[in-house]
């Protein structure tokens, strides 16, 4: 495994990284435009956000941000959930990453020369994986040829069935609030998206040419169910597998052992080693990863990616190898560790670990 683990860095076709990648060098050029650099590095996200929705930022800033939504816009963290506000709705999010990006100019290659590297490293593996058949025979140097450029040709596809899906999600979003604002145009609710809070036959009840009578007032309907909604996603994990009697399986499991010297052990997932400090993260929108420092989280998807830019190694509390996180983390060469069991309870910010993603282990520095 360790010898087909760097075949399957730089992956062509990869949707998801060509997006990291075309956000990074959109921080490169407004770190050259002194003008967008001051806005992007000096205001809040969120108000940086309704500047740019007001087009009232910068012209690179401005330029830059609308292509990147134009192609991106639709996707979100837990971007699954049509309820979720899309890039486009607020790019908050996107516009902390770029300057967390803009600030990350140190010595150290970007991400785009990672990627680039990685790629190389990938080919030269290949070649060194087809010698070696070959000297076996010129037919086992044809087969390992063929499996393993069809390897790095299909393999960056997996994250492109769910990019098409949440594209078809972000259009019912869309169209659902159309619905939404005229509800609450009415009165019958407080806000376009409370409409993410109703099944569609009371949507579809509460419209005003609905034929069955009289329009029912869903407003007490909906706070309740937000109110659910709010304390569910307060949840520091969720359990992966429950019994039908609603029994959580890994509780019945013994406490995860921690070794003498403290480390932490989960599924290596992504090899080499980095010492750093720790940043625990637990909802990516506005949060910062300074360069080089060593991301915490529960479980990550496409949303949490562009944090990947900057980071310098990757420990999840969930997944597996074949986990979005491990896969991204391979791309850019971040050591990773996934499936540590509670690492954002035992794991605290600004603690110096060091992340052995060919052993599996999360150790103090």
């Amino acid at each position: 495994m360790d010898e087909l683990e760097p075949v399957l860095r730089g992956l062509p076709n990869n949707v998801t990284t060509e997006m990291d990648l075309e956000l990074w060098r959109l921080a490169v050029a407004i770190r050259d435009d002194a003008e967008s650099y001051t806005a992007l590095t000096t205001q809040d996200p969120s108000r940086l956000a309704r500047e740019f929705q007001a087009g009232r930022v910068p012209a690179r800033l401005e330029a830059g941000l609308t292509r990147f939504l134009d192609r991106y816009g639709h996707r979100a963290v837990a971007e699954i959930d049509v309820g979720m506000p899309r890039w486009s709705d607020d790019p908050a999010h996107i516009i902390g990453v770029l300057a967390n990006s803009s600030s990350a100019g140190g010595p150290g290659p970007g991400a785009d020369v990672q990627f680039s590297k990685a790629a190389e490293d990938a080919d030269a593996q290949v070649a060194r994986l087809v010698a070696r058949a070959g000297a076996r025979s010129p037919l086992h140097a044809v087969v390992v040829r063929a499996a393993l450029r069809r390897a790095r040709l299909f393999a960056g596809l997996r994250e492109l069935p769910k990019y098409q899906l949440v594209l078809g999600l972000a259009e019912v979003r869309r169209q659902l609030l159309h619905v939404g604002k005229e509800l609450a145009e009415t009165g019958i609710l407080e806000q376009p998206d409370d409409i993410f809070f109703l099944d569609f036959h009371e949507a579809h009840q509460a419209l005003p040419d609905h034929p069955g009578g009289a329009v029912p007032d869903l407003r007490e309907l909906v706070a309740e169910r937000r109110a659910a909604y709010e304390w569910e996603v307060g949840r520091r994990r969720i359990p992966r597998v429950l019994l039908s009697d609603g029994t959580e399986v890994e509780a019945l499991q013994p406490a995860a052992a921690t070794a003498s010297d403290g480390a932490l052990t989960g599924s290596p997932a992504s090899t080499g080693s980095v010492t750093a400090a720790a940043r625990v993260i637990l909802d990516p929108v506005g949060a910062h990863l300074e360069p080089g420092e060593i991301l915490v989280a529960p479980s990550t998807d496409p949303g949490w990616t562009p944090l990947f830019l900057t980071a310098g190694g990757l420990v999840m509390e969930m997944g597996g190898p074949n986990s979005h996180g491990a896969v991204v983390a391979r791309e850019y060469g971040i050591p990773a560790v996934v499936g540590v069991p509670d690492a954002t309870g035992r794991i605290t910010t600004g603690q110096r670990i060091t992340v052995d993603g060919g052993a599996g282990t999360v150790t103090p520095a």
